[in-house]
């Protein structure tokens, strides 16, 4: 794993941990980020808010979550997959 990529994975994990287990759906996670939407995540040279990782990683998310870092793990693949990062 790259230094962004573990940077940012981190900060999923924190960002996310006070979600109530399992999460549904995106909606499920927003109480839990601490500036909602607006949330944002950046290492190095890559920032990410929350509302565009909801939006173009959509489709790489696969709902229900049990855990933070299986939702950071799925994110941290989508941005690979869409050459994000």
């Amino acid at each position: 794993m790259t230094d962004v990529e573990s940077g940012l994975r981190a900060q999923f994990i924190e960002a996310f941990e006070g979600a109530d287990f399992p999460v549904e759906n995106q909606m499920d996670l927003v109480p839990a980020l601490p500036d909602g939407p607006s949330t944002t995540f950046e290492a190095e040279n890559h920032s990410f808010t929350a509302m565009e990782l909801a939006a173009k990683l959509g489709d790489h998310q696969e709902f229900p979550y049990d855990t933070p870092e299986q939702l950071a793990d799925d994110i941290i693949a989508g941005l690979k997959k869409e050459g994000l990062i």
